[in-house]
C-alpha cells in the first residue's frame, strides 16, 4: 500500500470524536528554536538511547575486569548515542505516516510537521556517519563496523521488513538493541568473545516480554494503523502465555554468564532474585490476562516498568561483578 493509502486506511479506520485525531501541523513562522532543537532530539528517541547505553557500559566495565578507561568509554558512550540515534531518526522517517494516527507518537516532530521529511532524512545520514567516525578514530574498527550493523538491522530488517507484516516483527527485530552488548565488549578487548554473546542472547529473550507490554497496552493503536503485533493479533492471554515462555528462557539464559564468563557469585545471586521477581510478575500478568481482556484488569505496563528496572539492575550486576567478586 502506498504512504498516502496507508493514511487514508488508517483514518478510515479512526472513530470520530474518540480524541485520537492527529496533532494540528505546527505554523512555521510561529516554530522557536526551543521547538526546532526538541523536535531534532525527539526524534532520536532518547529514552532509547539511555536504555541502550545501559547495556553499553556496564559490559565494558565486566570486559575490562575493572574500570575501563574514562577515554575510551567516553568515546564509545558518544559514538552509541550517535549510532542510536541515526536509527530512530531513520525509523520516524520511514514511520511518519502511521505515528500521525497513532496516540503515543503523533506528537512526534514530522506527523507535527517541526522538522521535514528531507531534513529528518539528512539528521538521520549525519548522525550515522559521525557514530561511524567517532566510533572507528576513538575506538576500533569493528566497534564502528558493529554500530553500523545495527543501524542497517533495525532501519531495513525491522522498521522496513518486518515491522509492518509479522507478529514476529519485534522478536527479530529486536536484534538491532542487542548490539550495545557487543559494542561495549569490543570497545574494550578490540574482539568477540562469548561473554557478550550470553548478554546479547538476554537482551533478545528480555525484548518480546518488555515490547509486547508495551502493545498490549496501545494496541488499538496499531490495530488502527495495520501494524501486526501479537497483542493485536492474538487474545491477551495468548500474549501473556508467550511473554511468560520468553521470560523464563530470558532468566535461564542470564545465569549462564556464571559459568561462561567465571563470574562471582555476586553476579548470579543478582540474577536469580532478579529473575524471580520478574517471572513473578510475568505470571502474575498471564494470570490477569487469563481472567480478562479489558486493559484496566491486565495492567501491562506494570510488567513493562518491571522489565525497565530487571534489565538496569541486570546489568548494574554485570558492572559489580568484577568490582565486589
Amino acid at each position: 500500500m502506498s504512504h498516502a493509502g496507508r493514511q487514508a486506511s488508517a483514518a478510515a479506520r479512526t472513530p470520530p470524536g474518540d480524541g485520537s485525531a492527529p496533532e494540528a501541523p505546527v505554523d512555521a513562522g510561529r516554530k522557536s528554536w526551543r521547538d526546532v532543537i526538541g523536535a531534532y532530539v525527539g526524534l532520536t528517541k532518547p529514552r532509547v538511547i539511555e536504555l541502550l547505553l545501559l547495556t553499553t557500559v556496564p559490559v565494558m566495565f565486566y570486559a575490562a575486569r575493572g574500570v575501563p578507561e574514562l577515554g575510551t568509554v567516553v568515546w564509545t558512550v558518544l559514538g552509541g548515542t550517535l549510532s542510536a540515534g541515526s536509527a530512530s531518526v531513520f525509523n520516524c522517517v520511514y514511520d511518519r505516516d502511521i505515528d500521525e494516527q497513532m496516540r503515543r507518537t503523533r506528537r512526534r516532530a514530522l506527523p507535527r510537521h517541526i522538522v521535514s521529511p528531507l531534513a529528518a532524512l539528512v539528521f538521520g545520514f549525519v548522525l550515522g556517519i559521525g557514530s561511524t567516525i567517532v566510533l572507528y578514530l576513538g575506538v576500533n574498527g569493528l566497534s564502528a563496523l558493529l554500530s553500523v550493523t545495527a543501524i542497517a538491522f533495525y532501519v531495513f530488517v525491522y522498521t522496513m521488513l518486518l515491522k509492518r507484516r509479522t507478529t514476529q516483527n519485534i522478536v527479530w527485530g529486536g536484534i538491532a538493541g542487542c548490539f550495545p552488548t557487543l559494542i561495549g565488549w569490543t570497545a574494550v578487548t578490540g574482539e568477540l568473545a562469548w561473554t557478550p554473546v550470553v548478554l546479547f542472547m538476554v537482551v533478545f529473550f528480555w525484548t518480546p516480554p518488555h515490547t509486547w507490554a508495551l502493545a498490549l497496552r496501545y494496541r488499538e493503536d496499531y490495530a488502527n494503523v495495520d501494524v501486526p503485533m501479537l497483542p493485536v493479533v492474538k487474545p491477551a492471554g495468548e500474549v501473556g502465555r508467550q511473554i511468560v515462555l520468553y521470560s523464563w528462557v530470558m532468566v535461564v539464559t542470564s545465569l549462564l554468564l556464571w559459568p561462561v564468563a567465571g563470574t562471582s557469585l555476586v553476579y548470579p545471586v543478582a540474577a536469580a532474585v532478579l529473575g524471580a521477581v520478574f517471572l513473578v510478575e510475568a505470571h502474575k500478568m498471564w494470570s490477569r490476562a487469563r481472567s480478562s481482556d479489558a486493559l484496566a484488569e491486565i495492567n501491562p505496563m506494570r510488567l513493562f516498568h518491571a522489565s525497565n528496572l530487571y534489565l538496569s539492575l541486570l546489568f548494574v550486576a554485570v558492572a559489580l561483578d568484577p568490582l565486589l567478586g
